[in-house]
């Protein structure tokens, strides 16, 4: 009987093939396809779990031990919080607004009169670059730079020596209260920044997320007495909702640290993960050789984590989307993910090409007898 299921996100590890891609912009997106070229990738322990194995990929070995697929999106969108959401259970057939041109006035005039002052940008922009184009001028007038992306996120930049991280915390909190209804975004993220030009992002992210319209398999967990613990930002991704206990962490080093640690922990349930580095590092950066490297030294993690379960432990390993680093985007991009099923003992199987995320948490809560 299994006791604890570590469920593990490798933030936009795509592997290509959506059948609808081209309806996204993506066709021939493939992140995996893209690193592995690069000298510094290298994935022995998720070839060891069948990675390669997957239908439409190649490479793989004679004997995984892991079960293993290939998921195809159903929600309407390429985004984290429905990428999690349909991890989790939930279908979105309606996609999330999203504002490439900028916010209606409406949104940023009301915005401006609930913080009490005026604000920069407006626009669809590279977080990275926002911040060198808009910095000098918020660090003058105090003014916060709210930006977007072809993602649906209100985004909300301020010099930590100028704003407090808790007063930008506030101003997105506010953008939350307001953006509802036709205006729900997906996620208000705080992105606090700091250093001299071209100015450095903090680790203090924060997002703030949408309720999920519906129950979720956290919530079904928790409200049967299962411990739901979030490692990295699950909790802000489902704000807070059907989580019993929440680390913060501010990279995958980090997440790879609380991981280990939580190997030892004594609980029955879900420890729920998300590696972001993967996405915001690298893979908005279009920084292919970064991504590579990071996949190393995830793979190297995931060995020594395999390694430390006890029997009556499950490991899932996918990811919400892709983020191809090698196209001119910088955004998501919309691709089938991997899921890699191991437990010792357990039958091996391939899965072969299943429609729906939504899959990995029927295997979680029929694991749980629910």
């Amino acid at each position: 009987m299994t006791k604890r299921i570590f469920l593990t996100v490798v933030d936009s590890f795509g592997i290509g093939g959506a059948d609808d891609a081209e309806r996204f912009g993506d066709l021939g997106s493939n992140t995996l396809q893209a690193i592995e070229k690069s000298e510094y990738f290298k994935c022995d322990n998720l070839k060891k779990l069948g990675l390669k194995n997957i239908d439409g990929l190649s490479g793989g070995i004679s004997h995984p031990i892991a079960s293993y697929a290939r998921l195809k999106e159903l929600s309407n969108g390429k985004d984290t919080t429905l990428g999690h959401w349909e991890i989790a259970g939930v279908i979105s057939s309606d996609p999330l607004p999203t504002y490439p041109n900028g916010f209606p006035s409406e949104i940023i005039t009301e915005f401006e009169r609930r913080i009490g002052t005026k604000t920069l940008c407006n626009k669809a922009y590279s977080g990275t670059e926002v911040i060198k184009d808009y910095g000098a001028e918020h660090i003058k007038t105090g003014y916060p730079i709210v930006y977007t992306s072809q993602d649906s996120v209100f985004q909300i930049a301020c010099h930590d020596g100028v704003v407090s991280v808790e007063t930008l915390y506030n101003y997105c909190k506010i953008a939350r209260e307001l953006l509802v209804g036709k205006y729900s975004v997906g996620r208000v993220i705080a992105r606090p920044f700091t250093a001299d030009y071209p100015y450095v992002r903090t680790g203090y992210r924060k997002d703030f997320s949408l309720l999920p319209p519906q129950k979720t398999m956290l919530d079904k967990l928790s409200e049967s007495g299962y411990d739901v613990i979030s490692v990295g930002k699950i909790y802000d991704i489902f704000a807070g909702q059907g989580i019993t206990k929440s680390y913060k962490t501010k990279s995958n080093a980090e997440g790879y640290r609380k991981a280990m640690q939580l190997l030892d922990e004594d609980f029955k349930g879900l420890c729920f993960i998300n590696f972001v580095d993967f996405d915001s590092v690298y893979g908005h950066r279009n920084d292919v050789s970064g991504y590579a490297r990071e996949i190393a030294r995830f793979d190297e993690f995931l060995g020594k984590f395999v390694n430390g379960l006890n029997d009556d432990d499950m490991l899932i390993v996918t990811a919400d989307h892709g983020c191809d680093p090698s196209t001119p985007s910088t955004d998501h991009s919309r691709e089938d993910v991997p899921c890699l099923i191991y437990q010792n003992g357990r039958d091996i199987k391939n899965l072969g090409t299943i429609y729906g995320f939504n899959y990995i948490s029927t295997v979680i809560l029929k694991e749980f007898n629910l």
